[in-house]
C-alpha cells in the first residue's frame, strides 16, 4: 500500500475512534497532523477533536489549516467554518468569528446553520437588531410548522423593519 493510502486508511480509522468516542482517536489524529502538516482533512478532523474535547484554543489552528489547505470536501469544508466559526466565537473573538462565518457564507449562502451562528456572534459584538433579522429570516425560512410558514412573507418583510409602525 502506498504511503498516501495508508495515511487515508488510518485517517479512516481514526474518525471511526472519534465518532465513537473512543479516546484513542484524539491521539491518533494529532500524531497523523505532526505527520501529514500540509493535508486539510486530517486538520479538519483534528480540530473537529480537539473541539469535542473541550480544547477550543487548541483546535482552531487546525481549523485554520483545514480551511488554508487544498483538497477539503464541501461538506467538510463547510463543517470547517461553522467549527472555526462557533469555537472562535466561543472564545470570545467575536470579530474574529464573524469573519469567518462570513466567509462561510460566501461559499455556503443562505446556510442555515451558519447563519445561526452568525447571529449569535451579531448578538455578542452588539448588534442585536441585525441578530434578530437573521434569526428571523433562518426561521421563516426553514420551519416546518405549518402556522408559521402561513407567516413566512410577514416575517421576511418584517425582519427588515422591526422598527416601523403605522
Amino acid at each position: 500500500m502506498s504511503a498516501d493510502g495508508e495515511h487515508t486508511e488510518v485517517l479512516a480509522r481514526a474518525v471511526r475512534l472519534r465518532e465513537q468516542k473512543n479516546a484513542q482517536a484524539h491521539e491518533q489524529l494529532v500524531s497523523l497532523a505532526a505527520r501529514y502538516p500540509h493535508d486539510a482533512a486530517i486538520a479538519y478532523q483534528t480540530a473537529w477533536s480537539h473541539d469535542s474535547l473541550g480544547l477550543e484554543a487548541q483546535a482552531v489552528p487546525y481549523y485554520e489549516s483545514a480551511l488554508d489547505g487544498p483538497g477539503l470536501s464541501a461538506e467538510d469544508r463547510h463543517g470547517a467554518f461553522l467549527g472555526l466559526g462557533s469555537t472562535l466565537r466561543v472564545l470570545g473573538r467575536y470579530g474574529a468569528a464573524h469573519a469567518v462565518l462570513r466567509r462561510g457564507l460566501d461559499e455556503f449562502a443562505d446556510d442555515a446553520s451558519l447563519l445561526t451562528f452568525l447571529a449569535m456572534t451579531l448578538y455578542n459584538l452588539g448588534e442585536s437588531r441585525e441578530a434578530v433579522r437573521t434569526l428571523l429570516k433562518v426561521t421563516a425560512a426553514g420551519s416546518g410548522d405549518d402556522r408559521l410558514r402561513a407567516y413566512r412573507p410577514a416575517i421576511e418583510y418584517y425582519a427588515d423593519r422591526l422598527d416601523e409602525t403605522e
